[in-house]
């Protein structure tokens, strides 16, 4: 066991980095997370059909990491692990909240945001936020001083040929103030260029720092979108359009960092929130050959691309294949804050993941992998990945739907108990169970503490460790 994680580690033209003095300046950071977009939708991972030159810069000047998941396959769970350090199942997130929720995050729970503004940090998020529309979880009540962007995912709309035609415009929310309804598919197409051009300028007006970017491209999640000049530019069509212009935005911030001589004192971060939305076929992305996709806990559905640029810190041009999540984000960039979390966090500091100075999280490192509504899933330790029973999603072969409209999924495909070894067999087709029966026996009393802790609807356990997410009161008392 103690050479699991050595044998996920590999690293190309790289130097191992000293971690900076406590003493250093706070470095700024900036987040981009984009939409549905899959872990083979990066050039370097197997895409074709599009070009992404400036994706690849932050690849040659930062490291590549090709096993980093999130804690859930779906928006707004994926979302709170990456903003509080927790699973979202223990902060009463599920799934992608809807114009007609009634939840969201609740005010109790510690955001970045919130942990930057104890270090004199500037904050600004400029896309998709999807952890409640209501004024009092938007994220101007959790940390953040500017926000421009929309509630919740851009299909959420009756725009949308899968959604009920009751449903309202997409708001476009300035601050808390709804400042356009977006009625047309059009009316999208400028949203990517919009947020770019707001975070640009979140970055000219901090330049003496710190401060925390967040922007969360609501693209490419169906319906795609782009601006006019972008569209046909691309050899595969509107998804490759889509993605050369997610590109373009991030060039743009490099090129803002590089301007205001912000380069080297900045955390630069790339990932998405999940993997692909199969169904959608053309105007999807693509798993790179792992097993399905979003909505499920395979790997299709939970590992995503990753890239993390900090000169002088990171390796630069550098191939990392250490596991770490999204719930391990702010538990490192406490770190990089030196802010000590006192709170209870589910993820661990990467730091030394993410500077090169180990070979992984240590080898008892268990995740959880959490699914619809607190349904457990998958549970994974270094190499091995133990399925537990349930039923998932699948097209079962078919290929996806054409021009925007999806083909249907089969439902509740059973998965049984299985065991697979990642190593040997990363997409997940041979239960090894059999073979390691300890390996077994030691997740499933890894499975027993989750149970415990945060619950597991499948087998109708409620968990003691579980927080309730903010709820709106529809029908105040007068």
């Amino acid at each position: 066991m103690q050479c699991l994680l050595v044998l996920f580690l590999t690293m190309l033209s790289a130097d191992v980095v000293e971690q900076p003095e406590a003493d250093s300046p706070f470095p700024n950071i900036v987040i981009v997370f984009v939409d549905d977009m899959g872990w083979g939708d990066l050039p370097s991972q197997g895409a074709t059909g599009w070009e992404m030159p400036n994706l690849t810069r932050m690849e040659r000047e930062g490291t590549r990491f090709t096993d980093f998941t999130v804690a859930q396959p779906v928006c707004s769970a994926s979302r709170a692990a990456l903003l509080t350090g927790c699973y979202p199942n223990r902060l009463g997130i599920h799934g992608a909240l809807g114009p007609w929720s009634e939840v969201g995050l609740h005010a109790n729970e510690v955001t970045l945001a919130e942990m930057a503004k104890t270090r004199g940090y500037a904050t600004g998020i400029f896309g998709k936020w999807h952890l409640g529309h209501h004024d009092e979880f938007l994220p101007t009540r959790h940390g953040f001083d500017e926000y421009l962007g929309i509630p919740y995912s851009n299909d959420m709309w009756p725009g949308h040929p899968e959604r009920p035609k009751q449903w309202p415009p997409l708001p476009l929310i300035d601050g808390v103030e709804t400042v356009e309804q977006i009625s047309t598919l059009e009316g999208q197409d400028p949203l990517t260029e919009r947020f770019t051009q707001r975070a640009v300028s979140f970055i000219e007006s901090h330049q003496d720092g710190p401060f925390l970017l967040y922007l969360a491209h609501p693209q490419p999640h169906v319906p795609l979108a782009c601006a006019e000049r972008w569209k046909g530019s691309s050899a595969q069509g509107m998804y490759g359009d889509v993605m050369q212009e997610i590109d373009w935005s991030v060039g743009q911030l490099l090129d803002t960092l590089d301007r205001c001589n912000l380069s080297d004192r900045t955390i630069v971060m790339f990932m998405s929130d999940n993997g692909p939305w199969l169904s959608y076929g053309d105007h999807a992305g693509t798993s790179g050959g792992w097993r399905e996709g979003k909505g499920t806990t395979f790997e299709g559905g939970i590992r995503v691309p990753c890239l993390v640029r900090w000169p002088g810190h990171v390796p630069s041009g550098a191939v990392n294949a250490s596991p770490w999540m999204t719930i391990d984000v702010f538990p490192t960039l406490a770190r990089a804050m030196n802010v000590d979390v006192s709170h209870e966090v589910d993820g661990v500091d990467a730091t030394d993941v993410l500077v090169s100075k180990s070979m992984g999280l240590p080898d008892d490192h268990v995740v959880f992998y959490y699914y619809r509504t607190n349904e457990l899933q998958a549970v994974r330790s270094g190499q091995w990945k133990l399925h537990l029973p349930h039923g998932y999603r699948s097209l079962e072969g078919r290929p996806g739907g054409t021009g925007g409209a999806p083909t249907r999924y089969s439902w509740n495909l059973p998965q049984p108990l299985a065991l697979y070894d990642l190593l040997s067999d990363p997409t997940e087709r041979k239960d090894v169970q059999s073979d390691h029966p300890e390996v077994v026996a030691r997740l499933m009393a890894h499975v027993e503490r989750a149970r415990s802790d945060l619950g597991d609807t499948l087998v109708d356990r409620t968990g003691s460790g579980q927080r309730i997410p903010g709820r709106v009161e529809v029908n105040p008392t007068p």
